[in-house]
């Protein structure tokens, strides 16, 4: 089939219609969600281990229903018994994805007048079809992808989840459909052999499914067949034309024996299968394809996955019978995931009077268009949810029987061209995806007991617990002798310990009698000494009496000897005065008598003198004994004062003595205390002994034995409701009472009756087709003044975020600035706290910056400061509204610049904002990351902001953007902009940075 290749484009919203809308996000209030969308599903569930029991239902992909499906009941199918839904199940909605072809050079000249006949809003994943010049009829699909998508993306989006689903043992189809010429074996056969960015579903599935799979324990088998006039034939072995179809009569399975199954181990010989089914798949010349596909091309993978071990924390699946295969605690009975991906090319369907088809190629048009409407009538059935379904119509629908209504997770592109002469064939490709996006699949686990590998494990484990069991026994009697033995060295260590024991006791008790035979010693020492010290000072006292009595009878002699000198002396002067009187009377004989003076005076002085020597002797006697008796009291006082030292000095040692007791009545009570705890060790030997004998006895005769660990059940996730049933009630609401009726409600002094009706406002402006009659109504002036004058939280979140929602819409832009708008949500971003408010204010000048018109007013009248004011919130969803106002700014500004409007710096680097977006260019969080990084790329592009760039470091964000960016088209914008831009070339130069970096 002749196709264009789909090159990826840096910019994504390229058309004057959309221009207004691209990056923007619908701000929606949390009180009720509304919107003509049909419900997205998200991811695929990631399994929380491989060690889960077989046929586990639990659902791949975790998605809430979608909008446009109300029964979540399982469709019946043809089968002569109606299926009963089993509860194991989940239902998962088919996902539908548009892709729009690129013009051909036929179209460019032969259509060149003409406008497409779609219109493409990736952004809010809708379709719009042209009815005519002025009338579009639009179209809500899961994911909308331009011409200029890649096919990698592609490939994420589509077949990715599904592949996942696969690997982790569920069924999968990824299936295209469209009018032949629309790019469908483009988007799931392209080889890429000379590009790799061009490679299809098919290769780029195959290598995912290798890089998961063990090679060593987990096969890949191939088979590609086609569908050709009703008869299934082997591509890989033309010469099997007609291989039958089979189906289980249990399970309803459709298998295929007579086909080539080929195992798969590196993607290279994939490849080379790849082509020789190319080569014998049939194909003819048309005026619509230079090569149109005759065939229904199918591509089945057959995985066969061992599962591994269950982890500790996590819960064992049930299968479809409700089993559970745990076995053991810790172990699980082994199995194996068998499931199938179908990759489909269906034949384009064409009109016999555009294709101009004859002859062979007319009977092949014929059965591609039958199988196809019978196809067709399937899904339409399925839709409807309708008792009958007619699979067996065609060979085709028989092997899609999983796919559609199965137990398949199934992701369908329709493939679509933009020239108006083929709007007749788009349309239906489109009414057909619209109808397949409302058929439920259950899906389910495929998951098998290996009993073989089951056996091979117990007869291992059976060998090695006989070998452990040996080995066990042999360490219990090893271990039982050990043990013995270390009984008997217990015991006699015991023996001598209580040997030990008596001894220290027996030399205590000796020191003890000798301590007290000492202490008595000791205290009769003290005694004797003291009786010593008292008869010493009685001899004291005794000495000191003597000296007393001597010094009394010394002085009574002395005066007894002074008495008799008195008395003698006064004889003496009498004698004298007698004698003169004498010699007075007798001077005659004067003379006479001298002789008898002289010897008389002679006589006198010769008794004088014997009086006085012997009164001198008997002084000097009386001096040498006073002195002798002082020299003896002095000795007396030395050997009193030796005795009071002595004394000291006893009690001194006294108090030693006194201490070395207590010191060894505290040494004899730490012995009893260690004799007590000697006596407790002995007494915990002696048991631990006992408790040894008796754990050699028990582990003797001891079998190992394990506990059946619990079985758990891993319930499934109940559905959340559709928002349907919230839609229909406010549509009736509006049509009953009236939009006028519910914008006076608006000014209600009841608070309860205005947040109701400002939430039914909200949720009335969340859809395109009633903004306009609210903004007639003058519902947009109510908003702005409840919003201005009301001061409850709630009231003030509901209403910007109805604001939010007129706001995308470029002529509502206009009459909010008019209004006043950008200063009151200015105001309020500035007063506001609650995370949700300030969400949904960023949200509304997060619109108001993608409007070229309106940049001035919203820098001039504050609207730029109190978007970056908000990011003090650091809540995510409002800093991730505040980085797409950055974006939007940026990009408006980049717009303007390379239309020659705007010139000078940027007017978000003027306030500031250029710090916060470097710093937050390589957040955590995907939305603010990407928004981020766009604006960056926009900056970037006008010159007159580089050196600011450069200066604040944002070069080196933007090398790591054009090298790391998730997004092809922002990693390539970067790269041109590096590349254009001389300010960068030289700093990157000058940061001598390798040239095969792949930046300049």
């Amino acid at each position: 089939m002749n196709t264009r290749a789909l090159s990826s484009s840096s910019s994504s919203c390229d058309s004057a219609s959309s221009r207004s809308a691209c990056g923007r996000g619908m701000v929606m209030t949390r009180v009720e969600r509304t919107g003509s969308q049909v419900g997205r599903s998200s991811g695929p569930l990631q399994l929380q281990g491989q060690g889960h029991s077989p046929t586990s239902s639990v659902s791949p992909t975790g998605r809430p229903k979608s909008s446009s499906s109300s029964s979540s009941s399982r469709r019946p199918t043809s089968s002569p018994s109606k299926p009963v839904k089993d509860n194991s199940s989940v239902s998962g909605r088919v996902r539908v994805a548009v892709r729009l072809r690129p013009r051909n050079a036929e179209e460019l000249i032969a259509d060149a007048d003409f406008a497409d006949c779609v219109e493409l809003q990736p952004e809010l994943k809708r379709l719009k079809l042209r009815k005519n010049n002025w009338d579009l009829e639009t179209f809500q699909f899961d994911e909308v992808f331009t011409e200029t998508a890649s096919q990698k993306r592609v490939y994420e989006v589509v077949a990715k989840p599904v592949v996942e689903s696969v690997l982790n043992g569920f069924n999968g189809t990824v299936m295209a459909y469209g009018q032949t010429g629309t790019g469908k074996t483009f988007t799931l056969g392209q080889l890429g052999e000379h590009d790799s960015a061009e490679q299809g579903i098919m290769v780029r599935a195959l290598e995912d499914i290798l890089a998961d799979v063990d090679p060593n324990l987990d096969t890949v088998t191939v088979s590609y067949l086609q569908l050709y006039l009703e008869t299934v034939q082997d591509l890989l072995a033309p010469e099997r034309d007609n291989i039958a179809i089979v189906e289980d009569p249990k399970t309803g399975d459709v298998s295929l024996p007579g086909a080539t199954m080929v195992q798969v181990r590196d993607c290279g010989s994939f490849v080379q299968l790849l082509k020789t089914g190319e080569q014998n798949r049939f194909a003819s010349n048309t005026k619509m394809n230079t090569e149109s596909s005759r065939s229904h091309a199918i591509l089945l993978v057959c995985i066969k996955k061992s599962v591994k071990e269950k982890k500790e924390n996590e819960l064992p699946l049930p299968n479809e019978n409700g089993n559970s295969l745990d076995l053991s605690k810790g172990r699980r009975m082994p199995s194996i995931r068998k499931s199938k991906l179908l990759i489909v090319d269906l034949a384009g369907s064409e009109r016999i009077n555009k294709s101009g088809s004859e002859g062979q190629t007319l009977e092949e048009a014929k059965s591609i268009n039958l199988s196809l409407t019978a196809l067709g009538k399937c899904i339409n059935a399925l839709a409807e949810n309708s008792s009958h379904i007619p699979i067996r119509d065609s060979k085709l629908t028989r092997l899609l029987r999983d796919s559609f209504g199965g137990s398949a997770r199934t992701s369908l592109v329709i493939t679509v061209g933009p020239s108006p002469r083929h709007r007749g064939e788009t349309a239906g490709t489109i009414m057909f995806g619209q109808r397949a996006m409302k058929v439920e699949n259950m899906v389910k686990l495929r998951e098998e007991f290996d009993y073989k590998s089951l056996c091979r494990k117990l007869e291992i484990q059976v060998d090695l617990l006989t070998m452990e069991n040996e080995r066990q026994s042999k360490v219990a009697l090893d271990t039982k002798q050990e043990m013995e033995k270390k009984i008997k060295e217990m015991q006699w260590s015991l023996m001598e310990a209580e040997k030990n024991l008596v001894t220290n006791i027996e030399a205590m008790e000796a020191d003890k009698l000798r301590l007290q035979k000492e202490f008595e010693e000791v205290v009769s020492q003290l005694e004797e000494e003291h009786a010593h010290i008292e008869s010493m000072s009685k001899r004291i006292e005794n000495l000191e009496a003597i000296c007393k009595e001597n010094e009394k009878e010394l002085q009574a002699e002395q005066q007894r000897h002074q008495d008799e000198f008195d008395t003698m002396s006064q004889s003496y002067l009498q004698e004298i005065l007698e004698l003169r009187i004498k010699v007075e009377a007798e001077c005659i004989e004067k003379q006479g008598l001298k002789r008898e003076l002289s010897s008389a005076k002679q006589t006198l002085h010769e008794q004088n003198a014997k009086v006085n020597g012997r009164d001198q002797r008997e002084i000097m006697e009386l001096r040498k004994n006073l002195e002798k008796h002082i020299l003896y009291q002095e000795s007396l006082e030395k050997e009193l004062q030796m005795l009071q030292i002595e004394k000291e000095e006893t009690s001194i040692s006294k108090a030693k003595l006194h201490e070395e007791i207590q010191d060894t009545r505290h040494k004899l009570k730490d012995e009893q205390q260690h004799r007590c705890m000697l006596e407790d060790k002995v007494k915990s030997l002696k048991q631990q002994i006992s408790h040894l004998s008796c754990e050699v006895n028990e582990n003797s005769g001891k079998a190992s034995t394990g506990s059946e660990g619990t079985i758990t059940l891993l319930k499934s996730s109940q559905m959340r409701d559709t928002i349907s049933g919230q839609r229909a009630t406010i549509a009736k609401l509006f049509e009953e009472v009236g939009l006028q009726r519910i914008l006076s409600l608006l000014e209600s002094e009841e608070v309860d009756v205005r947040i109701h009706a400002v939430k039914v406002v909200a949720n009335l402006a969340a859809e395109e087709v009633n903004q306009q009659k609210i903004v007639e109504a003058g519902g947009l002036t109510s908003l702005l003044m409840l919003l201005e004058t009301s001061g409850d939280e709630t009231i003030q979140r509901v209403s910007a975020g109805a604001v939010a929602n007129l706001a995308m819409n470029e002529k509502n832009q206009e009459l909010i600035v008019k209004q006043g708008g950008i200063k009151l949500l200015a105001r309020i971003a500035n007063k506001a706290e609650d995370p949700q408010t300030l969400r949904m204010v960023a949200g509304a000048i997060a619109n108001l910056c993608g409007n070229d018109k309106l940049q001035i007013r919203l820098r001039d009248e504050g609207g730029i400061k109190a978007l970056l004011g908000m990011v003090r919130s650091r809540h995510s969803d409002v800093l991730a509204q505040v980085a797409r106002g950055v974006a939007n700014f940026a990009k408006c500004e980049s717009r303007g610049a390379t239309e020659g409007h705007r010139k000078g710096h940027s007017l978000l680097i003027d306030d500031g904002a250029l710090p916060w977006i470097v710093a937050n260019s390589n957040s955590e969080a995907t939305p603010i990351k990407r928004h981020i990084e766009l604006a960056l790329c926009h900056l970037a592009q006008h010159e007159a902001n580089a050196r600011d760039l450069v200066v604040c470091g944002a070069l080196w964000e933007l090398v790591r953007i054009s090298r790391e960016c998730s997004r092809e088209d922002i990693r390539n914008l970067c790269k041109q902009t590096l590349s254009t831009s001389s300010v960068f070339q030289m700093e990157l130069k000058r940061m001598h940075l390798p040239e095969d970096d792949n930046i300049l």
